[in-house]
């Protein structure tokens, strides 16, 4: 019984593959399937707009996890005919992987500046995200940060708060600066970082923000658009606190300019719905796309003349950096080298870290007090 059980629980699975596959091969004329990284809510705005505009509806299935490996294993008989997710590395990892092909649109040309997009035409950014300096609006006077190579100046010593020097946008930050000061320039720059630390890397870009609330440092590293989300965030209003406590600064306004990662798009090699996929992509990359991105996400069109949404507005202009995409994504294996090498997830080299400790004191009306102290704690 457990044999034939077990047979019994085969043939359900392959006849549901089977079928699974079927049932998406029959839409391939007025449908699209789209394996995206972001969950379908999150983008269900766009993609309702894309199919009130062409009448193709689109199917997604969310792979946060594995999805170059879902796509991998299916080989040709893949169904996924675009794929939607966020990070230079990841669109970078598929299409080392070999699962994309190649597109030629002059509308994606035309709407996506060239260092956002792949060079062969394998992937294509639709947004673009600054990785910048949340600090203290009390605690950091405006000007005192202006770069990421300020990050080492030791008057920064135990305020700063950053998540895994391994997380996706750290790899991709610590590339930009192979770029632009070679291996050896990145490595001391990334020890002096290390050294500056207030705790050991921990939590995501939010947590940093809340640290900084708290007094446990004075400078978070984290993608422009979590400043956003913060300061909107009506389901755990304690966010806006976080958010108010701290002032988003643009990093190398005198030189190069902020450092960049996107999310982006691509066609996959498998794809039985390529002409829809392709014009999903563009629709993607065009006016009315690109300005829900910026509204609903507080990130930046790609599209050069797409306003940003007011609320990124308010944080005034800046100066992006434009260094190909590319090129970053060929530097993270090196970039993520490094932080092993210099062992920046153990944080700060000393057994002791400093500590401020905020707190409210009672002043009979007078309002709120705020006390710094500083207090060594062992880690």
């Amino acid at each position: 019984m457990p044999h034939m059980k077990r047979l019994f629980a085969a043939g359900l699975v392959a006849a549901s593959t089977v079928f699974g596959a079927t049932t998406w091969a029959q839409a391939a004329d007025q449908e699209v399937n789209l394996y995206s990284y972001r969950q379908p809510f999150l983008i269900k705005p766009l993609l309702d707009a894309f199919t009130k505009e062409t009448r193709i509806k689109v199917n997604v299935v969310f792979a946060k996890k594995g999805m170059l490996e879902k796509i991998k294993a299916a080989g040709d008989n893949s169904p996924a005919d675009a794929v939607l997710t966020v990070d230079i590395g990841r669109l970078y990892a598929l299409k080392e992987g070999g699962v994309l092909q190649a597109v030629k649109s002059d509308t994606l040309e035309k709407n996506i500046p060239a260092h956002f997009r792949d060079p062969e035409g394998l992937w294509f950014g639709l947004t673009s995200r600054a990785r910048v300096a949340l600090v203290s609006k009390e605690r950091v006077k405006p000007g005192e940060l202006t770069s990421y190579e300020d990050l080492t100046d030791p008057k920064f010593k135990g305020r700063i708060c950053v998540r895994s020097g391994k997380n996706a946008y750290n790899v991709a930050l610590i590339a930009s600066m192979i770029a632009h000061h070679g291996e050896e320039g990145a490595e001391k720059w990334l020890q002096g970082v290390k050294a500056n630390l207030a705790r050991k890397p921990q939590g995501n870009d939010r947590a940093q923000a809340k640290a900084v609330y708290e007094g446990v440092c004075d400078i978070a590293i984290t993608n422009n658009y979590y400043m956003g989300k913060m300061m909107t965030n009506d389901e755990k209003p304690e966010q806006k606190k976080w958010a108010a406590a701290v002032r988003l600064t643009y990093l190398n306004q005198g030189d190069r300019g902020n450092h960049m990662n996107v999310s982006g798009a691509a066609v996959t090699k498998s794809a039985k719905n390529k002409e829809a996929a392709v014009k999903l992509l563009e629709f993607l990359s065009g006016d009315a796309a690109q300005k829900i991105y910026a509204e609903d996400n507080q990130e930046y069109p790609v599209k050069p003349g797409v306003p940003y949404s007011k609320l990124v507005q308010s944080w005034g202009d800046f100066k992006a950096d434009t260094l190909s995409l590319e090129k970053i994504a060929k530097l993270r294996p090196a970039a993520s080298r490094l932080v092993d090498k210099v062992g920046f997830d153990d944080g700060p080299g000393s057994w002791f870290v400093q500590k401020r400790i905020s707190c409210r004191l009672p002043t009979g009306g007078q309002g709120w007090i705020r006390r710094r102290t500083r207090q060594l704690i062992r880690f």
